[in-house]
């Protein structure tokens, strides 16, 4: 038996991430995330963020609603070999939440003793 809603929201989520992939590029309503110029902008204002929390974001934004533990996260965006720890994962989710507090595009929540996650508003 097939669920037509669950496979068109799948159908619709592998388009996104094609779009996403060809493009370099993330939008969600007014906000647009730039990779090849690590560019935030939204409506005219343009925001340009440190390169690795540009990159955390743009994972996080990828991937909605995919929950990214701390040590995926570390690897992924700092590389295996960095010294960095989790404390520079809870630092860069902090400024990020502190950038875009009052983005109703998105939201970052914290998966307790997991990690991380990007919640997108509906429709967008």
């Amino acid at each position: 038996p097939i669920h037509y809603e669950e496979l068109i929201w799948r159908i619709n989520a592998l388009l996104r991430r094609a779009k996403i992939h060809s493009e370099n590029r993330i939008t969600l309503g007014d906000l647009t995330l730039d990779a090849k110029t690590y560019t935030v902008t939204r409506g005219e204002q343009k925001l340009e963020l440190p390169k690795k929390e540009f990159e955390l974001l743009y994972k996080l934004l990828s991937y909605p609603g995919v929950i990214f533990t701390k040590n995926q996260l570390l690897d992924e965006i700092w590389g295996y070999d960095s010294t960095s720890d989790e404390s520079t994962i809870k630092t860069h989710i902090s400024r990020l939440r502190g950038r875009f507090d009052d983005a109703p595009e998105f939201k970052i929540v914290t998966i307790k003793g997991v990690g991380y996650k990007a919640e997108v508003q509906a429709g967008l």
